[in-house]
């Protein structure tokens, strides 16, 4: 009896708490949205299958000794994963756009207005009770960037405990872009500036590609290093596409080691996905605030962009400014396909990619700056 009675013991059936069962749900619905509606699914498949494993009872996976302890503490607890994410997604961005039409840098800033007044609004939270420092407060706050590595990186080196909601948060509103950002699109635009067809981008050459990626990171260097981490790979990924000197690493960049890290990115920050840190009061706080943030950064740039076009000699359709948070590509692709919902002739997808890219180095610069202030 004693065999039989440790043998029941050693099974998950004796082993489970309602807090875990509930958790491998919670992963099996971001293994659905990955799935069935194609949300995020390069990060959300592993993600969902990491916090299942995480979840399972007696099994370890997340303790010490447990493959995704070390998959995490190796490369999400010292930043790691973020840092090569972003040099794979400088080499895959192509920043013509952006060159073309600098003015488009105003929309990217504008729409990084999310990250700070989230700030604020984590603080005020502090009076229901829920007790964010001021170091939690800046990690939540950069959701608003919509920028998953930049969020993982920030909450990593500030708010380590936070970092399974912050990451689901964020990954979660990037996925669902193309629901949150049309209404707010609608809202704020009218029939007529929905239709604005705008003028075709000049020619960028390929000494301005190479320049630009140096000229952003001198500019970091000078004014403010604590962004370097992120802005430097994401301008080394980005020399090696423009350059042309180097394309296998810049293919490797994009292909092969940007898959890699990213299966085991989503592990890692899936096993923080465990009962005893994901359910409680302060990850449903997060998750509204992730809400608020990405909707205040979507209508900052949407005003901006509305505000250029009263300025402007050539008209400027203010649904490019949507797509200054930094979900790339598909904000810009949201815009495109709203700008032609209103005027089947109207092609927004390069211009909207101008302040794409401008957010992602927006919220790269937002981290460095949160990460100054309160690091």
């Amino acid at each position: 009896m004693d065999s039989l009675k440790l043998l029941w013991m050693s099974t998950g059936l004796a082993n489970f708490e309602l807090g875990q069962v509930i958790m491998m749900l919670v992963g099996c619905g971001l293994l659905y949205l990955a799935i069935a509606r194609n949300f995020e699914p390069l990060l959300l498949v592993p993600m969902g299958f990491g916090a299942i494993l995480t979840n399972i009872p007696a099994a370890g996976f997340s303790e010490v000794g447990g493959l995704l302890h070390y998959i995490y503490y190796a490369g999400i607890d010292t930043g790691i994963f973020p840092l090569l994410i972003f040099m794979g997604v400088g080499a895959m961005t192509d920043f013509g756009a952006l060159i073309a039409n600098p003015k488009t840098l105003l929309l990217g800033a504008a729409a990084q207005f999310g990250i700070f007044a989230t700030l604020f609004g984590a603080i005020a939270l502090n009076f229901v009770g829920l007790d964010f420092s001021m170091k939690d407060a800046s990690a939540i706050a950069i959701i608003g960037g919509a920028d998953g590595p930049t969020a993982i990186f920030l909450a990593s080196k500030l708010a380590p405990d936070l970092l399974g909601a912050i990451a689901v948060a964020a990954y979660s509103y990037m996925a669902l872009v193309p629901i949150i950002q049309p209404p707010i699109m609608r809202a704020l635009t009218t029939e007529d500036e929905r239709k604005i067809e705008m003028a075709q981008l000049r020619h960028v050459t390929k000494v301005e590609k190479i320049i630009f990626p140096l000229g952003v990171l001198m500019m970091t260097i000078f004014f403010l290093p604590a962004a370097t981490p992120l802005v430097g790979m994401f301008c080394l990924g980005n020399l090696m596409r423009e350059c042309g000197v180097v394309d296998r690493l810049s293919s490797t960049a994009q292909n092969e080691l940007i898959n890699i890290v990213t299966i085991f990115l989503g592990l890692g920050v899936g096993s923080k996905l465990s009962a005893d840190q994901f359910l409680n009061a302060k990850t449903l706080g997060i998750l509204a605030l992730g809400a608020v943030a990405f909707s205040i950064g979507t209508a900052a740039g949407l005003l901006m962009a509305k505000l250029m076009n009263k300025f402007a000699k050539e008209k400027v359709n203010p649904l490019i400014g949507a797509a200054g948070v930094s979900a790339v590509p598909m904000a810009a692709r949201v815009a495109n396909k709203v700008g032609l919902e209103a005027n089947p002739h109207n092609f927004l997808l390069m211009h909207a990619m101008g302040p794409n890219v401008a957010g992602v180095l927006g919220s790269a610069v937002a981290a460095g700056i949160l990460l100054a202030l309160v690091g």
